[in-house]
């Protein structure tokens, strides 16, 4: 690794502090380096806050002259809720500027650059670009294609197995697995799950960690059935809570009686139309959504093609039985060369348990 990858890298665990706090903007880290000496650190914090570079800036000061900046994005040439940060840079007289990967954004791809080069800064981009592009794949699905990055978390047992014939599903995973659930509960946008789930579990699905950002709850409820008496209503005021239908109902106005708001979707199927619902998703600037639903809404995801990650947490336990509920159901692969292969595997473990984490595409 040379020295433009070591700061990057740097950066690149800067901007992670932010994971899931700037939605619908990117998480991006910045470095100034003077010489051998790192004078200013910086991570864009939230929307609407000032970006990774400019707080780089400000922390090195008149040390940013004649410096290098490292930034894990191109920084932007346009105005949004901020200035560009392109000004702040030239006048800040870096003379140097190293960046991870260019913005997807059509607002702004390549114009960062071009401006910094116009004014004479050296630029030198794609230093772990691999890595850049890995930590905002939700921004770059969002900015590009108007849809929501979607990831499929699952929790079965060795079997394959998330339930019992009879519905018992808590708990098959470890305390550690829960613990990180709730982790990347507080990292996305949403929580999505089917109504089947509710009726099943009645969970609650925000972050139990101390702190965290709450998400959006969705419960895909196509002929809306959430009891009135579920758990989902009960902290209403600190994790929102959306219903999906496909139809009008005189249950809607008990539903937003208690703070639950109601997005009627077209259907396709006699079900909620899961691409349109992304579509609407997306306008709201919902840019990550977590899917923890059964079986159902799983293989609804993964065959519509809208899903992008899955994450099945494993426990070394057999359920058995024919009719004990699978974490992914549907018509399945009649083949196995039908099958969906995953990419860029990982494998971590959590307790006893074991978590298995692939790309879709």
């Amino acid at each position: 690794m040379n020295i433009d990858q070591e700061y990057m890298h740097i950066a690149i665990k800067l901007a992670k502090k932010a994971e899931g706090r700037t939605s619908p903007n990117p998480i991006v880290g910045a470095l100034v380096v003077n010489g051998s000496q790192i004078v200013g650190r910086g991570y864009h914090k939230k929307a609407g806050l000032a970006h990774a570079e400019v707080n780089a800036l400000k922390e090195a000061g008149r040390q940013a002259r004649n410096a290098t900046l490292y930034v894990t994005l191109e920084p932007c040439d346009h105005f949004g809720r901020t200035p560009p940060c392109t000004d702040a840079i030239v006048n800040s007289r870096i003379r140097r500027v190293v960046i991870g990967m260019t913005d997807p954004n059509p607002l702004n791809n390549g114009r960062g650059i071009k401006r910094l080069a116009a004014h004479g800064i050296s630029v030198v981009s794609g230093v772990l670009e691999k890595e850049a592009r890995s930590i905002n794949e939700p921004y770059i699905k969002f900015i590009t294609r108007k849809l929501p990055y979607v990831t499929v978390k699952a929790a079965e047992s060795i079997d394959g197995k998330i339930a019992t014939r009879l519905g018992d599903s808590k708990w098959i995973t470890s305390d550690d697995s829960r613990r990180y659930v709730h982790e990347l509960r507080s990292r996305v946008d949403a929580v999505m799950v089917g109504v089947n789930t509710v009726l099943r579990d009645d969970p609650l699905l925000t972050s139990r960690i101390r702190g965290a950002k709450q998400p959006l709850r969705i419960v895909v409820d196509s002929h809306l059935k959430t009891p009135l008496n579920a758990k989902l209503f009960a902290n209403i005021r600190r994790s929102p809570l959306l219903i999906v239908a496909i139809e009008r109902s005189p249950r809607i106005k008990k539903y937003e009686s208690k703070g639950a708001e109601i997005l009627i979707v077209k259907e396709k199927r006699g079900k909620v139309d899961l691409a349109r619902l992304m579509k609407s998703l997306a306008v709201r600037g919902i840019s990550h959504i977590l899917v923890e639903g059964g079986g159902e809404l799983n293989a609804a995801m993964i065959d519509s093609g809208l899903a992008d990650k899955v994450l099945f947490f494993i426990a070394p336990m057999i359920i058995g039985g024919k009719d004990a509920i699978t974490a992914v159901e549907g018509r399945g692969a009649a083949h196995i060369s039908e099958a969906l292969a995953l990419k860029n595997v990982k494998v971590k473990r959590f307790s006893e348990d074991i978590l298995i984490e692939g790309e879709v595409r």
